[in-house]
This record gives C-alpha cells, structure tokens and sequence, in this order.
C-alpha cells in the first residue's frame, strides 16, 4: 500500500522525536566509543612520554656509567676498537699508567678490570696495552692465559730452543718487524704450581748461540696452576697457564727525549701489530696463537650502543672549546609491526605535556643539562666523563617520534578491537532500524494519513484504499498493527453502511419527490388565482418539494438550496403569518403591527417556512391556551422579529445546539416528554435546522433566548432601502 497516495499531514517534530531518540543514542554510545579509545590514547601516551622522559634519564646514568669504569674508559679511550677486527692484536690504550707484570694478581686484576683481553674459543686470552702514561715507559704490555700439559723448563747444558717450552712475540710496528723467544725458567714448584722467568732473546733460530745475552727490558713471567683446568682430562692433566710480559719498544722510549712534549697516545697506535707464540717442545705448532680464528673482542663502543632505545643517538666529544665529536652511535632499530598512517597522524597530534628528562644521578654537579627541544620531537642530556687523558662530553639525544611510533602499532593492534566494538553497535542499531524504528515509522505513518483522511472530507473513498494488514505479526507492533487494521475494519464498514444509507434515503427522496410533484400539479390547475390562499401553500410545496428532490438528504438539500433574495416588508410579512397560522393548524398567534413598512433583505417563500417552523415548536411546547405573540424591532442598520411563547424554558447548554439537524428543541427536563398535540418523538429535529439555514442563506441570524416566562426565538434580518 502506497501511502504518498494518499491525503498526507504534515507531521511535527515531535512525531520524530523518539527515532531522533533512538538515534541519537546510538549516535552518543558511538562517540562515547571512540571518545574512550582517544582518551585511553592519550592516556597512554602521557605514561609512555613519562616512562620514556624517567628511562632517558636513566639510560644516560648508565652509559656514563659504563664509560666511567675502566673497562668503559678502554672503550673510549680506544675509539678504533669499534671497527678493527679482533686479530691480528693492536696495543690498546689502558684507563692507567702500566701495569704491574711482575705480581700475577694485580696484572691479572688490571686486565681483568679494564676488559682489555681478547677471549678465544678454548677459554685463551691475552691483552695487548700500552699505558696512558708516556713518561712510565715505552712498554707494550701482553697479559694472558692459555692451557697446556706440564711446562718444561730450560735446560743450561741444552742451547736446542725446540726442547723447552717457549713464547714467542712478534712486533711490526713503522715498517720494521721485531721477534723475541723466551723459553721458560722454572724458579720454584709446589702443591700451588710452577712459577719461572721468560727470559727474552732476539730471536736466533732453533739453535740459541753460545753466550748469547738476554734482552735487558724484556721482562716476562708465567705461572702454571698446580690442578688440572678439566677433569675429563686426566691422566693428561691439562692445566692453566697464566703469562705477563713487557716488550721494550725502544720507539717510544727515544721519543721521551725529544722536543717537542711527544704525543701520548702515539697517532699510529692503531697500525701497531703484535703476534704472541707459546710453542711446546719438540712441536713447531703453537699451543696457543693470538692469531686464532674465532677471537673476541672487548668491551667496544658498539656495545655501548646496544643500551640506547631506538631513535636515540649518543654523541662522544673531547671537551674543550670546539668539542670535537670523537663518534656518534645510534640505537639499534627494532624492526616493528606495520602500524596505520591515520593512527600515526593521530598520535603525533594527541596533546601531551612536555617536561625536561630527569637528571642523571651519577653526574657530578653541574654537568647535567635537560632540555626539551622543539615543539615535540627532540630531547637532549649532557654528561660529563673524566679520564686520565682528559674528559669527554656524552650528549644523549632522543625523538619523541619513536615513543609515538611505538605507540602508533599498539594502537593499530587495539584499533581492530574498537572497531568491532563500532560494528556492532552498528550493526545493532541497523537490525533495530530495520526490524523497529521501520515498522514503527511506517505505522505512524499510515496511522496519521488515516487520521487525515477520516477528517477530511475532500479525500472522499481514500480511507477505504488504507491498511495495516501487512505489518501484521505475532510481536508487540504485529498485535498493535493488527488491532489498528481491525478497528480501520470497524471504521471502513460503518463508511460503507453510511454510503448504503444515505444512497437509500436519497433513492426514498426521488420517489417521494416524484410522487408529490404530480399531486401538486394538479392542486395548482384547481387553485389558480393567485387570491387564492390555498394557491400560496400549493406554491411553498412545489418549491419544497423541487428542494428536496433528487437530493442525498434533507440537510445537504437545505443547504445546497439557492435564494432569491428581494426587499421583503417585515411588517407585512409577519401580519399575513399570524392571519393565516390557523391554516397550518396553529392557533392564538398574535401581532400588532408597525405604523410604517420595515423593508429587509429576504426571500418571502423559504422565510415563512422557516417561521413556521418555529411557530410550530413554539406551540408544542407553550403553555396549553396561552398565545403566541409575534413582535417587530429596528435599527438603521437591521430588523428583528421575536416570536415568544409562554411554558418551560430551554436548558441553557442546547440554545444554540437546538438548531442542528436531528436536534428537537425539548424543554428543559422534557426529553422524551408529549408535546402540546400528545405525540411523543414525533419530530426529526429537521424544522429549527431548516430556519437557521434560511436565515443564513438570506444574510441573517436567528438565536433563542430564555426570558422570565417562556421562550423567545428572534430572527435578524439585515435592512434595505
């Protein structure tokens, strides 16, 4: 069924206002969703920029830390070591002066302490280090450890170099290569091991010369622990040795004496190759060679960097007046998730308080500096290190862009769960659209055209083109629907039964009005004088009759009737109505008439019908015997007849509702009582209606007014020249 097809009001807004209800609800739960993600967003990024504001802070502390203890000032001090490769060994320079070689646990403390040592796979080590002192000597220390079966000592009465153990170190260094080997001298055994010399010669051969002299500065020892390093071992006994020698490098030493103040490290320290050798005897393959494959490095710079975050960069320089940048280190970038460039444009754009990095703990007073730089994508701290060789400005820098980053991924991965939350509220919201709000727009819908259309008289059959079968069903709007379509049912067939009715009345008009009209005829060929009274009454019949005739009912007859209204003199007119009202069968009429004639605007026929027919209520419910007095008052402008009669008076509520078609004018408490000639209920309330729509058509009124005695029924007339 088409509604638009039908009449249609216009509906207000407040027919809308639960769907705007309804809607808007789900509307504000929607935004409420998204309202929470972004302020759980927020949220979370003021945690993440604190989080990150306390471990920027703390990342410093520790990298200066680290740089602070020896092993971190080797890493600084030895810039190189980040990019050389582990062998062949390169001196470093120590955090300290020299070491003491003679006593095997401070030597083996130092290097332990500064992590100078470079580990091979068998569990070997050896450091290779000048210190940072020139003035303690031009000395290359090597301090080491390796494994090997019992060591055999040096035999005096032997000069065959391939029957002891021995160590041999190789220098190339500016072009030149210089070898020693130093065959081990056994000085004392116990329980607790063996400790001798390595006693150092320019290397002669397999042969050691007779009276061949040591080097005077090359000083070395070794100790060899009394138990075995692996149990597995046995019965070999394999068994740690641990070594630390001197190298005289008479480069350095020459370069004390000379002007200008020599440069300490020397530039070309990093070009300096050295090679340690222990042989076994009767093998010429070493026990143990710093030039083994698989070797380790130390603690370098690039290790250092591995405590940076991602995005965060530490620049090193030596203080001074220009800080030059000695090395830049980045940290490593994790690879993460692929986040959405949306939620990365919205991170950025979250506002967040901005603050200076907590200061550094470890820093001495002053030598912390934070600052936050730019809008929201920069910030930096300061330290200070101070070594033996000068000191050194560590400057962390980080990027807030790497903490939104991160959480730009976070936030893609939780976005997938506030979109599902969105889809199902949309999704809820369409199945109660579509299963609901539809049906109940579409019932206000038919409901107010079928409003409209019963009020409407212009609509004529549309209501009978209405229904609400289709929105029948068994839930709360079906059975709403359904009692709907059944009272449109209800309706619909009274319409149909009022049609059959008045289609049938209007069928019993013809035939009356055709068998009437014949009668009248030949009444008006039997009184044709126009002084005939009874010719007068004959013609008020005809015109009635041709009214009525061929009309749907009385009351659409009456007021589709057209006048011809005339100048009509009043005080005539009433004269020949109370002369001849004893013809109609009313009796004791009275009327004094006017001195002068009152000219009005009326058509004399449908006029004195209309009085007649209040003549006649006024006799049927006057006092028996007493008159009916007719009356005449003007104005300029109007004129007035009353007609007053004498008995009850009418129930103020029906003064004016007396006049409506199907209404009798019963006095007050009389209903259903007999009239003055005894009938009970023998009147249509159709005379009143009849007066009231003649004087109306003719430009007047008539109203009833209630006086001390009776009733008084006056009719207006509007005057003519």
């Amino acid at each position: 069924m088409k509604v638009a097809a039908l009449g249609m009001p216009r509906l207000g807004l407040a027919s809308f206002r639960r769907r705007l209800l309804f809607r808007g609800a789900f509307l504000l739960l929607a935004l409420a969703t998204i309202a929470l993600a972004v302020a759980l967003l927020t949220g979370e990024k003021e945690r993440s920029y604190d989080t990150y504001r306390r471990n920027f802070g703390k990342t410093l502390a520790e990298v200066v830390a680290k740089l602070r203890h020896p092993a971190g000032q080797l890493a600084l001090l030895n810039p190189a070591l980040r990019d050389a490769a582990a062998t062949p060994l390169r001196p470093l320079l120590l955090p300290f002066g020299a070491i003491d070689f003679d006593d095997p646990n401070k030597a083996r403390q130092a290097v332990e302490t500064a992590g100078c040592s470079v580990q091979y796979p068998d569990g070997s080590s050896l450091c290779v280090a000048v210190g940072n002192n020139p003035y303690a000597g031009g000395f290359i220390y090597l301090v080491g450890s390796f494994f090997s079966g019992p060591l055999v000592t040096r035999d005096a009465a032997s000069s065959a170099l391939e029957e002891w153990h021995r160590a041999r170190v190789t220098l190339r260094m500016r072009g030149e290569t210089t070898r020693w080997v130093a065959p081990f001298e056994a000085q004392a055994a116990s329980s607790a091991g063996v400790r001798g010399r390595l006693t150092g010669f320019i290397d002669p051969g397999a042969t050691l010369p007779a009276g061949t002299r040591p080097v005077r500065d090359f000083r070395g020892w070794l100790w060899q622990d009394g138990d075995c390093a692996d149990t597995a071992s046995a019965p070999a006994c394999i068994q740690r040795s641990f070594f630390s020698i001197r190298l005289p490098v008479e480069v350095f030493r020459e370069a004390l004496f000379q002007k200008p103040r020599p440069v300490w490290p020397p530039p070309d320290l990093g070009q300096i190759e050295v090679q340690f050798e222990m042989l076994a005897p009767g093998s010429r393959a070493p026990l143990f060679d710093s030039n083994a494959p698989g070797a380790t490095v130390p603690l370098s710079l690039n290790d250092i960097a591995l405590t940076l975050a991602p995005g965060e960069t530490l620049q090193i320089a030596k203080a001074g007046a220009n800080m030059p940048v000695l090395l830049s280190l980045k940290g490593v970038e994790e690879a993460l998730e692929v986040s959405a460039p949306w939620l990365d444009r919205l991170v950025r754009r979250l506002p967040v308080e901005q603050a200076a990095p907590h200061a550094n703990p470890g820093a001495n007073p002053g030598t912390v500096a934070g600052t936050v730089a730019g809008a929201a994508s920069a910030i930096e701290t300061t330290a200070i290190v101070r070594t033996a060789v000068g000191d050194y400005a560590v400057t962390l820098r980080g990027n807030w862009r790497s903490v939104d980053r991160a959480l730009s991924v976070v936030a893609t991965r939780v976005s997938w769960f506030v979109a599902a939350m969105l889809g199902a509220i949309v999704i809820a919201w369409a199945l109660i659209e579509i299963g609901l709000i539809r049906r109940i727009t579409v019932l206000t819908q038919r409901a107010a055209a079928i409003s409209y259309n019963v009020q409407d008289t212009q609509t004529g059959g549309g209501i009978g083109a209405m229904g609400l079968a289709d929105l029948r069903g068994r839930d709360e709007l079906g059975i709403l629907a359904g009692s709907l379509e059944d009272l449109l049912q209800r309706v619909k067939d009274d319409v149909q039964r009022e049609q059959i009715r008045a289609r049938q009345e209007r069928d019993m008009w013809h035939a009356v009005g055709h068998e009437i009209m014949s009668p009248l005829q030949s009444l008006m060929v039997l009184h044709p004088g126009e002084g005939d009274l009874s010719h007068r009454y004959v013609q008020r019949m005809q015109q009635a009759v041709r009214v009525l005739y061929g009309t749907a009912s009385p009351s659409e007859a009456l007021e589709a009737a057209a006048l011809s209204v005339s100048p009509l003199d009043l005080d005539g007119f009433l004269h020949n109505v109370a002369a001849n009202a004893h013809f109609a069968g009313i009796n004791g009429v009275v009327y004094q008439r006017a001195a002068t004639p009152v000219l009005v605007r009326a058509d004399e026929f449908p006029l004195e019908d209309a009085v007649t027919h209040i003549l006649s209520n006024a006799a049927r419910f006057r006092t028996p015997g007493s008159p009916i007095v007719l009356s005449l008052a003007h104005d300029d402008t109007t004129a007035s007849a009353m007609i007053h009669n004498t008995g009850a008076a009418i129930d103020p509520a029906r003064l004016e509702s007396i006049f409506e078609y199907g209404e009798t004018a019963l006095a007050d408490g009389a209903a259903g009582a007999a009239d003055s000639t005894g009938n009970i209920g023998a009147h249509r309330g159709q005379g009143l209606f009849v007066a009231k729509t003649y004087m109306a058509k003719m430009g007047g009124t008539v109203r009833a007014q209630n006086s001390a005695n009776g009733v008084t029924f006056i009719l207006t007339f509007q005057r003519t020249s």
